[in-house]
This record gives C-alpha cells, sequence and structure tokens, in this order.
C-alpha cells in the first residue's frame, strides 16, 4: 500500500496491510496531529523530524493503536476519558481485557516488548460532538463506543472524510473481546456511522481507502455477529465448556499462534455472545457447561 495524501491529511499505511498487530495512521499536516501511531516504525520517525509532530490522537486504548506511541512520550496525547485507564498502566491495561493470573505475565511481556507500552497520561480528553478547528480542516469528534467503551471515530468536515477506525467494513466482522467492549454497542456505532454523510471513508486496517461503500457492505460486516452466533448455537447442540467453545475457533477459524494469546481473544469474544444469547433465552449454563435451549 502506497501513502496517501488527501489534501492536509494524510493516510499513512501499516504493514502487512495495517492487519494486527498493526494498524494504519492518520497524520493531519500544518496542525502535526498524528493519529494511532501504529503504522510504520521507521515512516513515523520520518513523520517526526519532518515535517513534525505536535500532538498524538488514539482513536481507541488498544495495543495495535499505540505501538510506537513511545516515540512521542514528550508529545501531548489526547484520547476519550472513557479509554484513558487503561493506557494508565500496565495492571489497568492487562485488568481492561479481563486477563487472568496464568495469563498476565505473558501479555505483560508482549506488550513491552512489541508494544513498547508505558503508562501515558492524556494531556485533553476527546468528547462526542467536540468541534476542532485545525486551520487546515475541521475535526468533528464522533464517540462510537462497542468496541471499547471510550472508542472514537472522526469526521474531517472540510474534505468530508469520515474515519471509521476499527469499524473497518472487513470481512473477518467486528471485534468485542475485551472487558467492556459490547456487541449491542457495536452495532448501534455502525450504524450511526453508516448515516453520516461522507465523500470518502478510512478505516484503520486492511482496505484503508474507501471511494464507495454499497450498501450491503455495511449489513455485510455486522451480519458476522448473527453468523458467529449460528456456529455457536450449532455447537452447543451439546454441553460444552467455555474452553471447548474456544477450541472450535469460531471467530478465527484456525488456531493460531501464540496459542495461548489467541486463544484467549477467541474465549473472551464467545464470552460476549454466549451472555448475549443467554439473555434471549437461547443458551443456558449448566455448572462448567454451556448448552443450546
Amino acid at each position: 500500500m502506497e501513502e496517501t495524501h488527501l489534501g492536509p491529511l494524510w493516510f499513512i499505511p501499516g504493514k502487512s496491510h495495517g492487519r494486527y498487530p498493526h494498524c494504519h495512521s492518520l497524520y493531519i499536516e500544518g496542525a502535526g496531529v498524528l493519529i494511532d501511531p501504529s503504522s510504520d516504525r521507521k515512516r513515523l520517525e520520518d513523520l517526526r523530524r519532518s515535517p513534525g509532530v505536535n500532538t498524538v490522537w488514539l482513536s481507541h486504548w488498544h495495543e495495535d493503536h499505540l505501538m510506537h506511541l513511545d516515540l512521542f512520550d514528550d508529545l501531548p496525547l489526547w484520547t476519550s476519558a472513557a479509554d484513558a485507564v487503561p493506557i494508565s498502566g500496565m495492571d489497568h491495561f492487562l485488568d481492561a481485557y479481563d486477563l487472568s493470573d496464568g495469563l498476565r505475565d505473558m501479555y505483560r511481556t508482549y506488550m513491552e516488548s512489541q508494544f513498547h507500552f508505558r503508562p501515558r497520561t492524556p494531556a485533553r480528553h476527546l468528547q462526542n460532538g467536540d468541534v476542532i478547528d485545525l486551520g487546515s480542516l475541521t475535526v468533528e469528534i464522533i464517540h462510537t463506543p462497542g468496541h471499547t467503551p471510550g472508542n472514537l471515530s472522526f469526521l474531517f468536515r472540510e474534505p468530508e472524510i469520515l474515519f471509521l477506525g476499527d469499524y473497518d467494513l472487513t470481512d473477518f466482522g467486528p471485534w468485542y473481546g475485551d472487558l467492556f467492549s459490547s456487541i449491542e454497542g457495536t452495532i448501534q456505532s455502525v450504524r450511526r456511522l453508516q448515516t453520516i454523510p461522507a465523500k470518502m471513508w478510512l478505516t484503520s486496517h486492511e482496505q484503508g481507502i474507501y471511494e464507495h461503500i454499497p450498501e450491503d457492505r455495511w449489513d455485510r460486516y455486522l451480519a458476522v455477529i448473527d453468523e458467529r452466533e449460528a456456529r455457536l448455537l450449532d455447537f452447543l447442540a451439546h454441553p460444552r465448556t467455555l474452553d471447548e467453545i474456544g477450541r472450535a475457533w469460531i471467530i478465527y477459524g484456525k488456531p493460531k499462534e501464540p496459542l495461548d494469546f489467541w486463544l484467549f481473544g477467541e474465549r473472551a469474544t464467545m464470552q460476549k455472545h454466549l451472555t448475549r444469547l443467554a439473555s434471549k433465552g437461547m443458551v443456558t449454563k449448566k455448572g462448567d457447561t454451556y448448552v443450546r435451549v
């Protein structure tokens, strides 16, 4: 993928097409605002030198959006208040994933070595409805919870470009596996973003730039939620433990390495679906097992 300049708004592609553990970054020329510094470390180092970075924004707290934030430790950081807690310290970060004691040491090492995690305190909390004049363009802050409680999207008004962030419209579908993620919130936020007029859409992963989004693309993205639940209900024709459900790989399709890392994500996401299905009276828990009603 190539770096694309959309007037003062620069799209900086992440490595491997912005797939985890990377994401695409945005840069606003003139204002020196860098959004989600997890694209390419060398490019971000060069960007800091010229034309320069003054402020860093995070769309949300996940590690694949702050991998290279350490390059900008001395600069002001802006993000939502709801997502400020996980980045304030390693233990808070691990708590936000609801990690068990057995996984915390592995994750701690992973976050420090690969993602250069360092505690940060935002200089400003971005809020829904904030309209920020950056000189070269104006940004409207849109609170889009679900993926994380404080997840933010950005509408760049003058060029009419909407940054969807991790509501990336990929075939994989939405992700809502951390402690305070919400499936219902995800659905509501995606539907809200769908109604906002724009001439171009940017996302954090994979394709990254959409000059046109067919209506059925939004529907297809959210349909993945129902497809996951249908597969889960089929699997629960017989009682299953959460570990057995995780090892069915309904989300990721197959085992991935490091196994414990991806298995945790699988189980955490399936737990969201189990809770949702139980609230609808479609799944019940008996002892350590779940079964379809």
